[in-house]
């Protein structure tokens, strides 16, 4: 389990530093900034890499989320929810600790600007309501785990889930990046919400409770409608997105 939790708290922390460090550092950078494409495909690569280099350790979660809907997928063992979901949060904690000291570094930086926070209302990046923000992460969320769930079952064609998993990410940020910066990932949105405060810390719960929801109806609507009765029994770390 050590090496588990080892691996899954250096892929997410890989995950929220490449991700949200392409967004902090990279994005709006004079002239030659890399914009919301640039993000998505930062985010995509994370995930498509760490599944790689991790997913044969601790099946490369990096996100709570999932880890909740391989669980109602029936694909994860309910012991061992809290240390991953633990893991993930600290190494997006931790993340965020580095990138601020990063960011910091220019004369203008100022977190309360955004830090790359998830937010809703004022602060999504196209003022987007409440409402749009709900719907846009429990969907995004959804076929998010609905792909994971996919990839990685006995009968997915071997060694591609990683690919599929990056490519699916990419889209989900293409997509939502001016709703709500993109979270489908309580731990990605914890580690720069910390740092942000204020407002960040107030809209938090939207990138906890939808996610997590939208994961769990995943899961439950995979194994019940969508995965054969036949199939082999396997659990979420039996078959690494990268095996």
């Amino acid at each position: 389990m050590r090496a588990k939790l080892t691996a899954e708290f250096l892929g997410t922390f890989w995950l929220v530093f490449g991700g949200c460090g392409s967004a902090v550092l990279a994005a709006a950078f004079p002239e030659l900034g890399i914009g919301f494409a640039g993000v998505a495909l930062a985010f995509g690569l994370t995930v498509l890499t760490g599944a790689y280099a991790l997913g044969p350790i601790s099946g490369a979660h990096f996100n709570p989320a999932v880890t909740v809907g391989l669980w109602a997928g029936g694909r994860f063992p309910a012991s061992g929810l809290l240390p991953y979901i633990v893991a993930q949060v600290l190494g997006g904690i931790v993340a965020a600790a580095v990138l601020y000291v990063i960011a910091s570094g220019a004369p203008e930086f100022d977190a309360a600007a955004g830090f790359a926070a998830n937010g809703y209302g004022e602060h999504s990046p196209g003022g987007y309501s409440l409402g749009a923000a709900v719907v846009s992460e429990l969907v995004m969320t959804f076929m998010f785990l609905i792909v994971i769930l996919g990839a990685t079952h006995a009968r997915a064609p071997v060694g591609f889930a990683g690919i599929a998993i990056g490519l699916a990410l990419t889209l989900i940020h293409l997509v939502s990046i001016p709703v709500t910066n993109t979270s489908v990932n309580p731990a990605r949105s914890t580690g720069p919400a910390l740092f942000v405060g204020d407002w960040a810390l107030a809209q938090l719960w939207l990138f906890w409770v939808v996610p997590i929801a939208g994961a769990a109806l995943a899961g439950a609507a995979y194994k019940t409608l969508l995965e054969s009765r036949e199939r082999p029994d396997v659990t979420g770390t039996e078959r690494s997105r990268a095996s």
